[in-house]
């Protein structure tokens, strides 16, 4: 606990000054609801929204966490089959992954609707495109710098490829894994959001669009702290598998 508030003390305490400021800035200089509303008719605003607020966010969170996990999934395999499977391809591919990410996703989003039409699935994959980069890229670096003197241990005693690959290189690529996941789950809202954009019935990307165009900027403040809430509390649960998953990371400590 005490860690806790030593950690989140600060961050909180700024947080409520600017609220504070805020508030009676908007106060004094009478500025307009619709261009910047107090943060207490923000809150007000999510209070009596509450109930229609959850269906749009129980739609974004759902593509969410598909995107995502369909993200983590192929980047993961992607990096064993990089590394362990068929290396040589790695030559041939990584630089083609890399040119992929300089496309951007507002551009390719409408390609995936003409293809797979407007249902889930091409939501899933803008989330997944934006997922699985950070995942791959962390999943490789770990799995390419092994402890040294471990690696030239299970040589001598000789270990197979195999073996090194499921005894040392796969465990020291964790914690490198969970840092793209981490990265990875925070994207995965934003991106729930952007695939939203393309054309939904609902969701938190549709309700600010809705919002933006009747000048209601209290209820787009209130998608934000929802979005950024949903970013941390997913950033949350993959730091929590971590440290519950990987008991001998040393970075852990010092997280």
């Amino acid at each position: 606990m005490r860690k806790f508030i030593e950690r989140a003390g600060p961050p909180l305490a700024a947080i409520l000054v600017l609220l504070v400021v805020w508030e009676i800035a908007v106060t004094i200089y009478q500025i307009e609801p619709w261009l910047l509303p107090a943060p207490t008719a923000i809150l007000r605003e999510a209070i009596q929204s509450h109930s229609r607020l959850w269906v749009h966010t129980r739609a974004t969170l759902e593509i969410a966490i598909f995107g995502f996990l369909l993200g983590a999934v192929v980047g993961g395999a992607l990096s064993v089959l990089l590394h362990a499977v068929f290396p040589p391809l790695r030559q041939a591919l990584y630089p083609l992954i890399i040119l992929s990410q300089n496309i951007p996703i507002i551009a390719l989003a409408p390609l995936l609707v003409v293809w797979f039409g407007f249902g889930m699935l091409p939501k899933v994959l803008v989330i997944a495109l934006m997922c699985f980069f950070p995942i791959l890229v962390a999943a490789l670096q770990g799995l390419d710098y092994p402890d040294p003197a471990m690696l030239d241990y299970l040589r001598v005693i000789g270990a197979s490829r195999s073996q090194i690959f499921f005894m040392l290189e796969l465990p020291n690529s964790l914690p490198h894994l969970f840092s793209g996941l981490k990265v990875s789950a925070t994207y995965s809202m934003m991106g729930a959001v952007i695939s939203e954009w393309l054309g939904a019935q609902q969701g938190l990307g549709i309700y600010m669009r809705l919002s933006a165009a009747s000048f209601r900027t209290d209820r787009i403040f209130v998608c934000i702290v929802l979005i950024v809430a949903l970013s941390l509390l997913f950033f949350g649960c993959i730091a929590f598998l971590e440290r519950k998953l990987i008991h001998w990371n040393p970075r852990k400590e010092g997280a």
